[in-house]
């Protein structure tokens, strides 16, 4: 009996003492997170594979930072996003802090407001770490990490996406309420509850520094705005926490950019947020979802971002595609489009990284050349293609996932029939390289919706004409070739699959294809067709 309640004493005094100092919390679940990264394909290659890894965190070792959710914005259109996410942000935050993750409220330069608050007061009282880092109070521009990479958007404007006549009436109104029409903030965003009893208020780097170190936390999750400014760059953000050591992640739901789609890359707003996560996932930190900490599987996605999905699949050694197709997308898909590109590995012609993603996609754009793949992942195209999603082939897509008269490698699965299966195509082979191909619109073809916009005059193939006739029945040859004194070939058609599912398939796609406008205009009205977009009219 005494043994029994001596060992009862010291399991009820350890656990005081846990709960006290931080070191682990009584009952607090551990948190499951997939956290998603870029990793290069080859060291200089500029092309990333998109991956996930598991882990798992303990709750009283974590912190969640709320950057800069302010109650006014001189962006108005930035206030009307933050009101949208507001509301699943402070389930986060309620979720975590039941959890008991540590909670940081850092509505920069509003620190007067909270002067009195039991949260600003526990912050600031804080005793300093002895190993603050140094420059720890100071905004961060680039880690070395950062040294050599292109930054994806131009952001020299400030990121103002607002119409300019709402805006100036927006200027407007905050003057007449007292605001400076360029910084009215005083307080964060009252959706996003404060907890006096348990929470933090500090937007400065000491502080928050000694508040992670006193607490024994070692991971950071970061939410709020504006990921390409404060998110990034704040004595708190990501750039301060990857580099002096910290386990951060961004919560790539739980943001917003200021990005003003006038300016380079000339792409949606939401896209410009996407090109600012890839940059983070690349050189900064892994991203994860509030889905993840919520347990419903959700990722947020505001009211105006209606993008379908278009992912793009390039695993083929003979035409660039790696660098032309990325390229074509943001050009010619970034205003209306979420894009995702898979890469095929730099070391293993049977492994393409990342091909998850077609779960997720609404069109898939394929570009791969001989390549049977690891059973699992030809299932995911087997899974995307049987749900009777569309699909869009280039060139080499015809013996995209098959060997020349040859099996499989060991492990390996491959799909001999996808040609027929999914183009309604019957590629034999191609023409001598040397032999000029003539590309013209197909008999009867001229009015057909997806060549709207699309130049009427015959032009030169960069590639060889492919041996593809006969097609399918239930095919629609849009554009043919042909090479002097041989029968014309389909080089572009729409096929209606079994399963229910459309197809394009165009055997273009030579690197100086893509500098058509023909070419370039085609492709991207197959694309608008196949997510059920009307086709672009500029």
């Amino acid at each position: 009996m005494y043994r029994q309640q001596h060992l009862a004493g010291l399991f009820a005094l350890l656990s005081l003492l846990s709960v006290v100092f931080g070191l682990r919390s009584v009952g607090a679940a551990e948190l499951p997170l997939q956290l998603r990264y870029r990793q290069e394909t080859s060291p200089g290659s500029g092309r990333h594979h998109t991956l996930v890894r598991d882990e798992t965190w303990e709750p009283v070792q974590t912190a969640l930072i709320v950057c800069d959710v302010w109650d006014l914005h001189h962006c108005l259109n930035a206030v009307r996003r933050v009101e949208q996410l507001a509301p699943r942000l402070n389930e986060v935050v309620n979720q975590a802090r039941q959890q008991q993750v540590t909670i940081i409220h850092a509505p920069s330069d509003c620190m007067a407001t909270y002067a009195g608050h039991p949260a600003r007061k526990r912050a600031a009282e804080t005793p300093r770490a002895a190993n603050l880092p140094p420059n720890i109070g100071s905004w961060c521009t680039k880690i070395p990490a950062e040294e050599h990479a292109v930054y994806p958007i131009d952001q020299s404007d400030g990121g103002e996406d607002d119409d300019p006549e709402e805006h100036a009436q927006w200027a407007a109104k905050l003057t007449a309420m007292g605001r400076n029409p360029r910084a009215p903030w005083t307080k964060q965003y009252e959706g996003v509850a404060i907890d006096a009893e348990r929470d933090f208020i500090s937007d400065r780097g000491e502080e928050v520094w000694s508040i992670l170190e006193q607490r024994g936390i070692k991971n950071v999750i970061l939410t709020g705005v504006h990921t390409n400014m404060c998110v990034l760059g704040r004595p708190f953000g990501l750039r301060q926490m990857a580099k002096n050591g910290k386990n951060v992640v961004l919560m790539r739901d739980m943001t917003d950019t200021m990005y003003n789609p006038a300016r380079a890359p000339y792409v949606s707003h939401f896209t410009g947020t996407d090109l600012i996560v890839a940059h983070i996932e690349k050189y900064i930190c892994p991203t994860i979802t509030s889905g993840q900490l919520l347990g419903d599987g959700v990722q947020f996605r505001f009211a105006e971002d209606r993008r379908p999905h278009v992912v793009v699949v390039m695993a083929e050694d003979e035409y660039q595609t790696e660098r032309t197709l990325p390229q074509f997308a943001l050009d010619q898909l970034g205003k209306d489009f979420r894009l995702s590109y898979v890469f095929g590995s730099d070391t293993d012609r049977n492994d393409i990284p990342g091909l998850a993603v077609l779960d997720e996609a609404d069109v898939a754009v394929i570009s791969v050349r001989r390549r049977p793949l690891r059973t699992d992942q030809l299932a995911l195209v087997r899974k995307y293609v049987q749900a009777g999603k569309p699909v869009i082939g280039l060139r080499t897509a015809s013996h995209a996932f098959c060997l020349r008269n040859q099996p499989p490698p060991a492990d390996c699965a491959d799909w001999p029939e996808f040609d027929p299966q999914v183009f309604g195509g019957n590629y034999t082979n191609h023409y001598g390289n040397q032999l000029q191909t003539t590309i013209r619109i197909a008999d009867g073809a001229a009015e057909h919706a997806l060549l709207s916009g699309v130049g009427k005059e015959p032009f030169i193939s960069g590639g060889s004409l492919y041996k593809v006739s006969p097609l399918a029945a239930k095919t629609t040859v849009l554009w043919t070739g042909r090479v002097e004194g041989q029968p014309e070939e389909p080089v572009a058609w729409t096929f209606e699959r079994s399963d229910g599912g459309w197809s394009f398939y165009t055997s273009l796609g030579h690197v100086k294809d893509f500098e058509v406008g023909a070419f370039a205009s085609l492709l991207r009205n197959a694309v608008h067709a196949a997510a059920r977009q009307p086709t672009p009219q500029d």
